[in-house]
């Protein structure tokens, strides 16, 4: 190559009185005397020491500010203080010439590039062109392009076809808030840029393909938060023709683990058949849908037992109870654990304690005395254990129960068996729910996953003889040590059963039609049973790096305003732009006082 003979990860001491040419990043310039100065070369690949010797090389050195990028030829030689520390630590290069590439035309840098992490993420992200410069920020990135090599490979060796999908399509109530891109050609009407490629990939099915895949880019337009990225994120998208839920688990309990456990910070992945928990039985056993199997600790209902002890917030209440063996922390570290648990769960939490000698000691333990020894049983309360407690209504309390599970897990590491990855399948999913704000039945989940029972069951429930809210669906979510990867579904693909389970939440044939007009349209066509996945790219590489927020795995990330402050967008734009879309612009107006 023109600009090199070697990275600079390359040389090693056999290279020794070798003439090479390196080029990169000045990263470090080290005046000893006036005639001697070490120099840190850095590529993509590492780093090498260079040694200025000569007045001219040292002055064509010293005339540059760090960062900027030049071309160095000299001879290796063997360095009298070797660095263990880096690659090619035991040789070092004398330059003979200096070819300035790039100049960095700035004395001073927003950061210092190999503790970038340290910095301020509003700076990070605005300078993420020199973010990206760290070794250990390019690491996650290099991290995803090989998850993702690896996951195309897999998929492809499982007989499924990368197909790509529209990116411009029109706008669907999937869930989320659309992201609107205007027609120039179409006066007041509006693509969408796809929540999902979900009707496409369904479609595909319809259409006589076998396996789908792709790794697709989401558009939504929703808040951030540690574990997702506002504005758009990639999945991989799957979808199968004549399968059920187990053929689609059967597909990623091949894929993951090996991935898991081939690139992971842990090097231990679940096993197939990955295990199988009940929606119901998960809020019950864990307080949530996600649960982390690494931790040993488990939820107990304790409503019968200490709904009438006295204490006021348990009475006419759902108590849940997380009982803790071997438990020694102290009183500061209770308190803060009550406190945390009550800034994520919006609810409070409670404790007692049985002490070494078999007492209720602490907390609300005055309120249990009479019925000390019940509470023992039913518990099978040890000494040295510690209880806490969680009461509201049934979600609330199980809610707030997962949490202390969580929180109690950072408390005791004898309860977490932290360097694995637990995999499970969340499966039988409420077809419907209440609605929060509309206080009628709603989908719960994904409206074309095909209900537990087909058609029978949705006409049993319209004419009352089930409880819509009893209704399950063929949903399911996989789950990876606390965090969701994916939501799948067996698909409702038979028109029928799609106007009926649309009624149920007061939309008719019309509706559907007017909604879903393709796929609908397509379903009366004949369509083979389907069901499909799509486990999050992003989340899986977080999880792999050992992340704890997303956006340290996505190359150029939005902030938690879904904003980039790298390219300045969303922004302005021209007059002319609008005019061509027929867009007016209407300020709102000042409050009058």
């Amino acid at each position: 190559m023109q600009y090199r003979t070697h990275t600079c990860n390359e040389l090693r001491l056999e290279d020794a009185g070798k003439k090479v040419r390196l080029s990169g990043w000045m990263e470090n310039v080290r005046e000893v005397s006036g005639n001697l100065a070490f120099i840190v070369l850095r590529d993509f690949y590492g780093s090498t020491q260079l040694v200025a010797e000569d007045e001219k090389i040292l002055q064509a050195f010293l005339n540059l500010n760090k960062e900027s990028v030049v071309s160095v030829s000299g001879i290796v030689r063997e360095r009298d203080n070797k660095n263990p520390r880096m690659a090619t630590g035991d040789i070092e290069v004398v330059p003979e010439s200096v070819e300035v590439l790039g100049k960095c035309r700035y004395n001073a840098l927003p950061f210092q590039i190999s503790r970038s992490r340290e910095a301020d993420e509003s700076i990070r992200l605005k300078y993420r062109y020199l973010d990206l410069r760290n070794p250990e920020v390019q690491k996650n990135i290099i991290l995803r392009c090989n998850v993702v090599a690896e996951l195309r490979q897999a998929m492809t060796k499982q007989g499924f076809l990368e197909i790509t999908t529209p990116i411009l399509t029109a706008s669907s109530p999937e869930g989320a808030r659309d992201y609107l891109v205007p027609a120039r050609k179409h006066p007041g009407m509006f693509y969408a840029l796809p929540q999902a490629p979900q009707q496409f990939k369904q479609l595909l099915m319809t259409s006589g393909f076998d396996r789908y895949f792709q790794i697709a880019p989401c558009f939504r337009d929703e808040d951030a938060r540690g574990d997702r990225s506002p504005g758009e994120f990639y999945q991989l998208d799957m979808e199968m023709a004549f399968a059920t839920q187990e053929d689609v688990f059967a597909v990623l309990e091949e894929v993951l683990p090996p991935i898991f456990a081939k690139y992971g910070r842990y090097h231990t992945a679940s096993a197939a058949p990955f295990r199988r928990i009940p929606y119901l039985e998960a809020m019950e056993t864990y307080g949530s849908d996600k649960p982390d199997l690494r931790i040993d600790l488990t939820v107990k209902d304790v409503t019968d037992i200490l709904g009438s002890c006295g204490f006021g917030p348990f009475e006419g209440n759902v108590i849940k109870a997380v009982p803790v063996t071997d438990f020694s922390a102290t009183r500061k570290q209770i308190d803060k654990l009550c406190t945390d648990t009550e800034v994520v769960s919006g609810n409070k939490a409670y404790w007692f304690r049985v002490d070494e000698n078999g007492e209720l000691v602490g907390g609300i333990s005055k309120f249990l005395q009479e019925n000390k020894e019940q509470v023992i049983a039913a518990l099978d309360l040890k000494p040295n254990t510690f209880i806490g407690l969680s009461a509201g209504k049934k979600s609330a309390a199980q809610k707030t129960a997962g949490v202390l599970i969580r929180k109690l897990a950072e408390l005791c590491p004898n309860h977490f068996d932290a360097e694995k990855y637990e995999f499970c399948w969340i499966v039988d999913f409420p077809m419907y729910e209440i609605g929060e704000e509309s206080g009628e039945l709603e989908f719960c989940h994904n409206p074309f996953s095909m209900p537990n029972g087909g058609l029978e069951i949705l006409q049993k429930a319209a004419s009352g003889e089930v409880d819509p809210l009893e209704i399950t669906a063929y949903q399911y979510d996989l789950v990876c040590n606390g965090v969701e990867l994916s939501s799948g579904a067996v698909r409702n693909h038979d028109p029928e059963i799609m106007i009926k389970a649309f009624e149920m939440v007061r939309l008719g044939e019309e509706d559907v039609k007017a909604k879903f007009p393709a796929m609908y349209n397509a379903f009366c066509y004949g369509a083979p049973p389907h069901a499909g996945i799509a486990p999050g790219v992003d989340r899986m590489v977080m999880l792999l790096a050992g992340e704890d927020s997303i956006r340290e795995v996505i190359p150029f990330p939005m902030n938690k305003n879904a904003q980039d402050v790298m390219m300045g967008a969303p922004g302005p734009v021209e007059q002319k732009q609008l005019d061509e879309l027929h867009i007016t612009l209407v300020k709102e107006e000042e409050e009058q006082l």
